[in-house]
């Protein structure tokens, strides 16, 4: 069902991959997704120092035996991280697969990589990094389209032509996303020619995801009118939800405002705020325009099957 090149490098019975996302990618989410039967990514940027990252990965060991990656940040941010360091927490605890994601190809930590035996999957934002860091090892890439939530990259390219023009592009096999909440995208990134999706807005209504349920409720609210982008005049363009914060940040830039005003709106510590007391409207919230397809909130067990079952339902309507 769906087997691919990709299922097969990463031993998941899946083609779907759980997109990492600050704040939200912790232990018992990853291995939640993990044992779903996709691919969770645990997000190493949310922990403070080596120790609670290692304690983070013996959470996910504990939850889960199937298959789960970690995601190196390579992205600048206000609390800088020693990634070499993490990835010896890689190496110490045997993690398999890691991905990496930023707006710079990891030199220097791809050897590592290579010489410790782990599938790197990297995530960038079009054909010419695609190919760059397929020359420098990486196993699998990922690309997402104009439609997803968080980083949209700079070259605005939609999901329908971003996925085939890698895929061309490459030898290795890619990872597509962006505005795929149900199995009608999965059918679409596959046929498209990637191995695999990656979702992360649709995972935010699920059962198992650490946020607030006012946050959830007020997603299942949410039309695929309602995101928008920010941070554009940073040169860090994300697409969010659209609240009183997504707004404010919008003013903000539209004034011409410092760095130091702006993050006092989109720093990550509103964005803990809201996911966890449930203020709506407390910090941004990243967001794909897939949201307006989120309907219930099922587990994510029962959301993977339902995607599957959707998408061999639709395949094999199109035999003839």
């Amino acid at each position: 069902m769906f087997e691919t090149q990709v299922t097969r490098m990463l031993d998941i019975e899946y083609p779907i991959i759980g997109g990492t996302m600050m704040w939200i990618s912790d232990a018992d989410f990853v291995a939640a997704i993990s044992n779903a039967g996709g691919l969770g990514v645990l997000a190493s940027a949310i922990y403070q120092t080596r120790d609670e990252f290692a304690a983070g990965i013996d959470r996910v060991l504990e939850l889960t035996a199937k298959p789960f990656a970690v995601n190196i940040n390579l992205f600048p941010a206000m609390r800088p991280i020693d990634n070499d360091e993490y990835v010896d927490v890689l190496i110490d605890k045997g993690v398999k697969i890691v991905e990496t994601s930023g707006h710079s190809a990891p030199e220097a930590l791809c050897k590592r990589f290579k010489d410790a035996g782990m599938t790197w999957i990297h995530k960038c934002v079009g054909v010419r990094y695609a190919k760059k860091v397929e020359a420098m090892g990486a196993d699998i890439v990922t690309v997402v389209g104009y439609e997803n939530g968080g980083a949209t990259g700079k070259l605005d390219i939609g999901t329908l032509v971003l996925v085939p023009t890698v895929k061309d592009a490459v030898k290795v096999p890619v990872i597509g996303g962006g505005g795929v909440s149900d199995g009608r995208g999965l059918l679409a990134v596959l046929a498209l020619g990637a191995d695999a999706v990656i979702i992360g807005t649709r995972l935010l209504a699920t059962q198992e995801c650490p946020i607030h349920d006012n946050v959830k409720q007020a997603l299942l609210n949410a039309s695929e009118l309602d995101t928008t982008l920010i941070m554009r005049t940073l040169n860090a363009t994300h697409r969010v939800w659209r609240n009183a914060s997504a707004e404010k940040c919008t003013d903000l830039e539209s004034c011409g405002a410092e760095f130091e005003e702006i993050y006092g709106v989109i720093s990550g510590e509103n964005a803990k705020r809201m996911y966890t007391e449930g203020d709506i409207n407390a910090g941004i919230l990243a967001c794909g325009q897939g949201v307006g397809m989120c309907h219930d909130i099922l587990s994510v067990k029962a959301l993977f099957t339902q995607m599957v079952v959707q998408a061999v339902q639709i395949s094999q309507g199109l035999v003839p």
